[in-house]
């Protein structure tokens, strides 16, 4: 067990390290194109060599594009402040780099080969969201501190010179650290190239896009060095290990001719959204499925890496996304003969992952059709493995999801969660009110533990920790997994979904579900709770926690002196903790008990907890903590009015900027109503 959460806490990390890449790198792929156009058109070695476009290309590879990637971490980070802050000390890494490379070359004896420039796109990367980060970390230190009237030059001129510290450091200190980097990255590559062993990196790629760890190496490693080689030759063939759309597709046409059941069925349509749409996630599912057919997806990019190096192909600059159009676009500027080798790469890999993937799909069929006959649904179940593996939910994959598990109309949605009380009861509430408005009253939205579902939901939303009980469960139902109960992007999808059932419209409400609008608790009808749940005693803008689990215990310590609970409550926390995590979004947390801990609470009641700063709580900012005790299914009515609360961004907006533990109170004393 203990092997397992170190796996996937290292797969979760390095799938944030790639998706923080991902967003700087992605916003400044149009800048990318532009600068791949140009290069590939009107450099020596273009199709039209032209020497006053031609000096575009240097700057904007070795100034602009690093710049533009450091402004977009350091705004990440810290909005625009954080931007600009970013985008200048990276400036000081680059010309740290750009001085010590000119010191070397002046060194070397007459006639001697120049060290190259080194284009820094992964200094940007370090330096534009460090700086931010840094910059963030000195404003909290006299936040609230300056004269009033002084707070623009305070702001501008601390910002400046922080930038300044923080461009000379990046110029004496980073800088040749990166150059380092890109000296052993850079000798890899050639090494590789060179010896004609770059096919195999297939073996590292194709796996790792399965799990969604690709993007830290596509973005911290082949764009770079891509852009490079092409700076010089006007393509390069890194461009191509990890967006070729053949091994997806090849995959997805022998489920198409030799696949069985949904998975056959589903698989034209899948083709089709990653070979011309570019979004390859949605393959990954049917790989999940059979393990074996990793062997088709790495065969299959290992022989269209193999293609492109006897063509002597690549792209001019990175296809985002991986689409046949994006590659097509990419592959035509360095010429004609380039735009055909790449395209008979992407035919190889096809052909070559279709080939390997029909031959697995042919050997296992009969246990397929042994396994559908029987009522298992392996497709749902990859599906949720690839959406748990990605660390959110997709709407291409539910798509795939959904057509396996909808029949007819949807007349019901459960939320559910361990003990079906705390997070599962605002997570109903918000959607709820979301169905309802969009006209389907006839819908009955509702909250239980996932151990007494039964076979009434057609809908199950978890979050995606406990998406595989809730599948052994009930194997039949459509899952949803959501990591934000407050504001999920997965809850129109849900709607969506539900008027997709109804064939375009809602049914007519035949009071089958007049009460659906009433959060129903698991074990007893919810009920006002005697007397005031929420209390001005148990509501502070002062909390003394700096950490999530400080957090923890200060709500439990007010539940406990409210005489909500007992001492061994807190115990009963962190144990909910420990299984899933109860961040809400909208700076949200709600820390609450296990389902085995009943016996600890002695009544209903509420503490509120608003930080100034906000709390890490499992890689989420928080600002507001929440503990619930729940005696009875009482407190679930409030809780709904909780949600409704924290799902409208405006109002948390005002509590945010409530002054008094007075003021916080009465904004939320409509929880006692």
């Amino acid at each position: 067990m203990t092997d397992t959460k170190e796996r996937a806490s290292a797969r979760t990390a390095i799938q944030k390290v790639g998706t923080f890449m991902s967003g700087m790198v992605m916003p400044n792929i149009p800048a990318l194109i532009g600068w791949g156009i140009i290069t590939a058109l009107f450099i020596d070695v273009g199709p039209f060599p032209n020497d006053a476009l031609a000096s575009l290309v240097g700057p904007t590879i070795h100034y602009l594009l690093p710049l533009l990637i450091a402004y977009t971490g350091g705004r990440m980070v810290y909005d625009v402040r954080g931007g600009v802050v970013g985008a200048f000390a990276t400036m000081g890494v680059i010309g740290g780099s750009d001085w010590l490379i000119g010191q070397f070359n002046a060194a070397l004896p007459e006639g001697a080969d120049e060290l190259g420039e080194v284009h820094m796109f992964i200094g940007a990367m370090i330096m534009g969201p460090l700086a931010a980060w840094c910059m963030k970390q000195l404003d909290r230190l006299w936040e609230s501190k300056v004269k009033a009237g002084f707070e623009m030059l305070v702001s501008m001129f601390s910002a400046g010179i922080f930038a300044f510290v923080a461009a000379v450091a990046g110029f004496f200190l980073l800088a040749p650290v990166v150059n380092k980097v890109m000296e052993w990255l850079g000798a890899g590559v050639e090494w590789l190239i060179e010896t004609g062993v770059l096919p195999a990196v297939s073996i590292l790629i194709e796996p790792a896009k399965v799990f969604f760890l690709n993007n830290a190496i596509n973005h911290g490693v082949l764009t770079p060095f891509g852009s490079t080689q092409s700076a010089v030759d006007g393509k390069s063939i890194l461009f191509l290990l990890e967006a070729n759309p053949g091994p997806g597709v090849g995959v997805l046409l022998a489920f198409t001719f030799f696949g069985v059941g949904v998975a056959k069925a589903t698989a034209p349509g899948a083709a089709l959204i990653q070979f011309v749409g570019g979004i390859h996630e949605v393959y990954f599912p049917y790989v999940l499925m059979k393990p074996a057919l990793l062997l088709a997806v790495v065969a299959g990019g290992a022989s269209g890496v193999a293609t492109n190096m006897i063509f002597g192909s690549g792209l001019a600059g990175p296809a985002a996304p991986g689409s046949i159009i994006a590659v097509f676009g990419q592959g035509i500027g360095p010429g004609i003969m380039n735009l055909l080798g790449v395209l008979t790469s992407v035919v190889v890999a096809a052909a070559v992952s279709f080939v390997i993937a029909a031959l697995i799909l042919r050997a296992s069929r009969k246990r397929d059709l042994e396994a559908e006959a029987s009522g298992q649904d392996a497709l749902s179940d990859a599906v949720a493995k690839t959406q748990a593996n990605k660390g959110k939910e997709s709407s291409f994959l539910s798509g795939i999801a959904g057509k396996s598990n909808l029949d007819g109309p949807i007349t019901h949605i459960v939320f559910a969660c361990d003990a079906g009380m705390g997070s599962s009861a605002m997570g109903a509430s918000v959607l709820r009110k979301k169905v309802q408005q969009a006209g389907f009253d006839q819908v009955t939205v509702v909250n239980k533990a996932i151990a007494n579902l039964d076979n009434e939901p057609q809908v199950i939303i978890t979050q995606k920790e406990l998406t595989d009980r809730a599948q052994q469960k009930r194997p039949d139902a459509l899952h949803v997994s959501v990591d934000n109960f407050m504001n999920s992007p997965r809850y129109e999808e849900v709607v969506e979904l539900v008027r997709e059932s109804y064939e375009g419209g809602p049914a007519p409400t035949d009071g089958a579900a007049e009460d659906a609008g009433a959060p129903v608790p698991e074990e007893a009808p919810a009920e006002e709770a005697a007397g005031n749940v929420l209390t001005l005693d148990r509501v502070t803008t002062a909390p003394a926690a700096t950490t999530r689990d400080e957090a923890i215990r200060e709500a439990a310590d007010h539940l406990i002196a409210a005489g909500a609970v007992t001492d061994g409550y807190t115990q009963a926390m962190f144990d909910r903790e420990a299984e899933v995590s109860t961040y809400m979004g909208n700076w949200l947390a709600i820390p609450h008990g296990t389902n085995d801990a009943k016996e600890t609470v002695l009544g209903s009641a509420l503490s509120v907890a608003r930080y100034r700063e906000p709390i890490d709580w499992d890689g989420n900012p928080v600002r507001f903590v929440i503990g619930i005790a729940g005696k009875d299914g009482g407190h679930l009515e409030i809780l709904a009015k909780i949600a409704t609360i924290f799902a409208d961004e405006a109002q948390v907006e005002r509590l945010l900027a409530a002054e008094s533990d007075e003021e916080l109170f009465q904004m939320l004393s409509e929880v006692n109503d």
